[in-house]
């Protein structure tokens, strides 16, 4: 009898493609203008325009884009951090030198071309962005099922390390509520075209 006054989780994989779904509806044209609109954004938030030091990806596909904001950081001396994938799925890091010294990788990925700094270099820096596919009003973030944020954000937590956690997402991302995991950590902040929004610690 208890049961029945439970909040029901949500069907996690149902969720990723309905999310999926409308991404993928996007034109290039959105993509690009919502991309401009989430990096002005980005930089309403002191932990990203103050940071020293970011741990960031570069979007592909229909991803709220990340590449005006990384090109703003490092032109402003910020030191950007971007993932590499490892086989095993977690993620070794690499210095953003430019958009020309990005190359093509595994499952559609784009990386840094340059020295791999280990997978421990995300533990000094000041603000770390996460793909995500949503988040919910407690902060807790939808990825898409690999882990290695799982593991990065484990990894944070084991070095002590509390940067700032932000998600990049559409306005429509940010919903009700996403199944919870025992070892979810929430974001936060989330940016979005329509504006940031900070979460309870």
């Amino acid at each position: 009898m208890g049961s029945s006054a439970e909040i029901p989780q949500p069907d996690k994989a149902a969720l990723r493609h309905a999310l999926l779904a409308v991404r993928a509806g996007l034109t290039r044209d959105d993509i690009r203008a919502y991309e401009a609109e989430l990096g002005r954004r980005a930089l309403e938030l002191p932990e990203l325009a103050e940071a020293g030091t970011v741990a960031a990806y570069v979007s592909v596909g229909g991803e709220p884009g990340t590449r005006a904001l990384l090109d703003t950081l490092r032109d402003r001396g910020v030191r950007v951090l971007l993932p590499v994938l490892l086989p095993d799925n977690d993620l070794d890091w690499g210095l953003y030198r430019g958009p020309e010294h990005l190359a093509r990788a595994g499952r559609g990925l784009l990386e840094p071309d340059g020295e791999r700094l280990g997978p421990d270099a995300v533990t000094g820096a000041d603000a770390v962005l996460l793909p995500g596919l949503a988040v919910d009003g407690r902060g807790l973030r939808l990825g898409r099922g690999g882990g290695s944020y799982d593991r990065v954000l484990a990894r944070l937590d084991r070095a002590g390390a509390a940067p700032a956690r932000v998600v990049l997402l559409y306005d429509n991302e940010v919903v009700a509520r996403v199944p919870e995991e025992p070892h979810d950590h929430p974001v936060h902040a989330v940016i979005t075209p329509g504006g940031v929004r900070r979460f309870a610690a």
